[in-house]
């Protein structure tokens, strides 16, 4: 058994106690009084549920040919050191997880990583639903891999077919992609109007298929006012924002950094990034996603578009409390609990009632911040394999100094 005492942050309140988890089964046996007799020192720093990430590109599949930028394992290292203690992988590969077989082969893979992998399914022009109960990822527009559609009516015809399943949307319209790919920049080529298009198409396609939706790296702030109708309406949809749509934007770009900062969708504007802030805030938006993508920096100096965020997952959530006044109750809500439902239908029921709450019989999974430890990146110091960050050289104002995996403890 591993005891654990200290503050303890929920979703719904912030309390002092005493987390006792079997470490045989991996779950919470209990939640109560503190007695001085905690197995890990935890001092004055704060304990969450354990923080999921429910969009990252882990690049390992059955061809192996992209493992040289990441794998399972070095995936699992950086999640540990970020404090995550559950992915969510996106199925953009080579050989894309399609069909039972082929989900089956790349599920079998994640079996190296020490933090949990729930795979999405991959939807594309020629797909049919899978046998078993998955999330699925639909890519609207062109992005980095081949698994995409090309106009609107073609994506409705698949979609059509996956009626009540849990699929999430990357919202860029191709035709608006296509028509802009002459543009100066990045953030250009890729416009705002791509994503709000797509968004309301996307919001037509959850409501009508009756799907379980999410909009994924949500990034403009002229598509929120959609989101809230559609929410209002009781339209199934969740949304995600990533640390660098609310980190960066386009008032932060460089000729020196513009490569490394570019991703799909792009860094938009200041007032979109605030914006998005204060929509994490009220609960308009829903996860902080990292749509971690470990390319290596001579893919980036050759225009590869998306950024490594996993290893500083734990100290952005302190900067967010720093520096935008979130609580830990908010921090809960966004990085622990709403991750935990999202996952929840997907686990195997050895994990009870699942990840995102401090209480019994949930999985034993904590993330433990040190709010005034302040972290300078380095790079060095990353575990993900493609060796970088966006945040080198930034101090966060706190990190992780543990992360706690089935009541198993990884000191950072």
């Amino acid at each position: 058994m591993l005891r654990v005492e200290g503050t303890i942050a929920n979703h719904d309140r912030v309390f002092e106690g005493a987390i006792e988890i079997d470490t045989d089964s991996g779950l919470i046996i209990s939640v109560g009084p503190k007695t001085g007799k905690s197995d890990l020192d935890v001092g004055d720093a704060v304990i969450f549920p354990g923080f999921g990430d429910i969009h990252i590109h882990a690049r390992e599949d059955a061809s192996g040919t992209q493992m040289y930028k990441e794998d399972f394992v070095t995936a699992s290292d950086a999640a540990l050191h970020g404090g995550v203690v559950h992915v969510a992988d996106m199925p953009n590969n080579p050989v894309a997880p399609v069909d039972d077989a082929r989900y089956a082969e790349k599920e079998r893979l994640t079996a190296k990583s020490v933090v949990h992998v729930t795979l999405y399914a991959g939807i594309g022009p020629e797909t049919e639903p899978l046998h078993r109960h998955v999330p699925y990822k639909a890519f609207m527009g062109p992005s980095v891999g081949d698994l995409f559609f090309a106009s609107q009516e073609q994506l409705e015809g698949v979609i059509a077919k996956y009626r009540g399943r849990n699929v999430s949307f990357h919202c860029e319209d191709p035709v608006i992609l296509q028509e802009s790919k002459g543009a100066a920049t990045h953030e250009a080529r890729r416009p705002a109007r791509a994503e709000i298009t797509a968004t309301e198409f996307a919001l037509y396609l959850i409501e009508r298929y009756e799907l379980q939706g999410k909009l994924c790296h949500y990034s403009t702030e002229g598509g929120l006012p959609k989101i809230a109708a559609a929410k209002a309406k009781g339209v199934r949809v969740t949304a995600e924002v990533t640390p660098h749509h609310l980190f960066f934007d386009e008032t932060m770009l460089t000729d020196e950094n513009r490569m490394a900062l570019q991703m799909n969708p792009p860094l938009r504007g200041s007032a979109d990034r605030l914006a998005l802030i204060e929509a994490l805030r009220s609960g308009l938006l829903d996860y902080v996603a990292t749509d971690h993508a470990p390319h290596t920096l001579e893919e980036k100096a050759h225009g590869v578009s998306g950024v490594p965020l996993l290893d500083t997952y734990g100290a952005f959530a302190t900067w967010l409390m720093r520096e935008h006044r979130f609580t830990a109750q908010e921090i809960a809500r966004v990085c622990a609990y709403n991750p935990g439902r999202f996952v929840k239908e997907f686990l195997p029921q050895s994990f009870g009632e699942g990840y995102g709450v401090v209480a019994p019989g949930f999985v034993g999974s904590l993330t433990v911040l040190d709010l005034n430890s302040p972290w300078m990146v380095r790079r060095e110091e990353m575990r993900t394999k493609c060796a970088w960050s966006p945040f080198e050289g930034f101090t966060f104002p706190g990190r992780v100094k543990a992360t706690v995996v089935h009541g198993k403890v990884y000191q950072s």
